[in-house]
This record gives C-alpha cells, sequence and structure tokens, in this order.
C-alpha cells in the first residue's frame, strides 16, 4: 500500500456512485440462462432432463417421469393414505428448485407425457436435435413453444398460431383441441400464467384434470360428503382381508401402459418401492 505511485481510494469516492441497473440486453441474458437451465434441468432434483421420458404440469415445467413417479408413491403401500393429504415431497438436494408439494401434482393425471419431434439437419454430422415438426425450428429456451393437450406434441408457439380453423387439430396426431389447451411451455409472462390458472380453476369445476381425464378424487371427495350427511348407511372395510403377491400386483398397475418404455420405467420404480416396503417391515417386526 503506497510507494507505488499510486493513491488509495477514500470511501466517498468509493461510493459517490450508486449501483448500476441492469439493462435491458442484462436482464434479457439472465432470463434467457435461467430457461436454459429449465430446459434442460428437473426442478425437483436437478438431474438431467431424460427428453424422451419427460412430463409437464398445468404451468408448462418439465420434469423427468420418473421424479413424478418416485413422488407420487406412498411411504408405506400397506398404510391406507388419506386422499385429501399432501403427496409426499421428495428428498431436495441443496440444489433442488422446489418441492414436490408445492407443485400442486397429485397423481399422473395431473401432467401430460410429452412428445418431441427428433430431426438430424445435414451439418449436425448425424446428431439429433429437438425440433418443431412443423417449422423444424430447434426447440429450447430461445424458441417459444407450446404443448399440445391431451396429445403431448410439442410445436413452436407461431406454428401453432397459423392454425385458425374452429375444429383444431394437432398436425401430427390430427387428435382435435382447443386453443385454451396448447399450453406454453415455461412460460414467463404473468398474464399467461394468470391465464392457465383459470384454465385450470375451470377444468376442476367439471371434475377434470389437466391432462382433460376425469378427475377420481372428486367423485372420492362427493362420497365421502355424502356419508358424512348419512346418504350413505354402511362403509365398506377399510382393512383389505386378501393378500396380493407383489410381482402380479405390479403386472396389474403396469398392465394399462401402453409404451414398452415408460411401462419398464414404472415396473422397475414400483419394484423399488415394494423392496423398501419389505425392509421397513422387517426393520419394525425385530
Amino acid at each position: 500500500m503506497g510507494n507505488d505511485g499510486g493513491s488509495i481510494p477514500t470511501r466517498r469516492e468509493l461510493v459517490k456512485s450508486a449501483a448500476r441497473a441492469p439493462t435491458v440486453s442484462e436482464l434479457k441474458a439472465t432470463t434467457l440462462e435461467a430457461l436454459d437451465h429449465a430446459w434442460k434441468h428437473d426442478p425437483l432434483t436437478s438431474e438431467r432432463l431424460d427428453m424422451d421420458n419427460v412430463v409437464a404440469d398445468w404451468q408448462g415445467r418439465l420434469y423427468n417421469y420418473e421424479s413424478i413417479l418416485k413422488a407420487l408413491m406412498p411411504a408405506d403401500s400397506s398404510d391406507n393414505a388419506d386422499d385429501d393429504s399432501t403427496p409426499p415431497s421428495l428428498v431436495n438436494t441443496e440444489s433442488a428448485e422446489l418441492s414436490f408439494a408445492s407443485t400442486g401434482i397429485k397423481s399422473l393425471r395431473d401432467v401430460v407425457k410429452l412428445k418431441f419431434k427428433r430431426y438430424s439437419p445435414q451439418a449436425s454430422k448425424g446428431e439429433e436435435l429437438i425440433a418443431c415438426p412443423v417449422s423444424l425450428k430447434e426447440l429450447g429456451a430461445s424458441v417459444k413453444s407450446v404443448y399440445l393437450v391431451p396429445c403431448g406434441h410439442v410445436f413452436a408457439e407461431v406454428a401453432i398460431r397459423q392454425i385458425q380453423e374452429d375444429d383444431m387439430t394437432c398436425p401430427e396426431c390430427s387428435e382435435p383441441f382447443k386453443s385454451e389447451d396448447a399450453i406454453p411451455i415455461l412460460p414467463t409472462d404473468k398474464e399467461e400464467i394468470q391465464r392457465l390458472a383459470a384454465r385450470l380453476e375451470n377444468l376442476k369445476a367439471k371434475g377434470l384434470t389437466h391432462s382433460l381425464k376425469k378427475d377420481k378424487s372428486a367423485g372420492k371427495k362427493k362420497r365421502k360428503a355424502d356419508a358424512v350427511n348419512g346418504d350413505e348407511k354402511e362403509e365398506k372395510p377399510a382393512k383389505k382381508r386378501e393378500k396380493v403377491d407383489a410381482k402380479t400386483s405390479i403386472s396389474n398397475r403396469v398392465s394399462g401402459i401402453n409404451n414398452p418404455m415408460t411401462a419398464s420405467l414404472t415396473a422397475k420404480v414400483l419394484a423399488e418401492q415394494e423392496e423398501q416396503n419389505k425392509r421397513r417391515r422387517l426393520a419394525a417386526a425385530r
């Protein structure tokens, strides 16, 4: 400090200019960086997204199918969980961005399996890219994208805007959809998020979930209310009298899944869960 021909700045010189506000370009760069991260990582586990097994919720957030499946699994299959209870949260790591309970996902009917189109440009030397099947734009943080409910096909937003028919159909599978069922992926506009929230409330009022499937929990709640009011005279036994073999149970639960990869992944998670439950019961019996 000193004897070098320089000077030591005083406090007044250091604080005389206020902190500079970020410019518009800097804000855009920050937003783009956050979107790029959300396009590539599961917000529950911070693991890399497997684009062949990605699901999205009503707000356009992307998750690995396996992380949603594990989070929906009860802590112990022998316990009867209350339908009104909050779904179990994932054990968050330090890098995890949100808890499962805050997503509002109660079942697999609250998410939609996304279907991405892949193609290999000539300049990519065989490398496959995820792109819009209509415009062939590479999908990601720099391109506004939407997915259609219920089919799950993903497109660039500009491509879907060109469809101005009364009875709109998916360009990939010809599945009919309504304009409000084109869900933006990772929206940042507050008005867009409010529109999605209003859509979800309207679906709940009709007894439907985000995926346009019937909300089973709504029927269960109604039956419980009828029982409290005396409309039901007898209650069914809460405990099951028959014990089903674990392998048979898993086979029955995945038999309705058409996608072989999804069925295999589901069976794997169920087997892991069953093994954990066995260990808990053995530990409790000692």
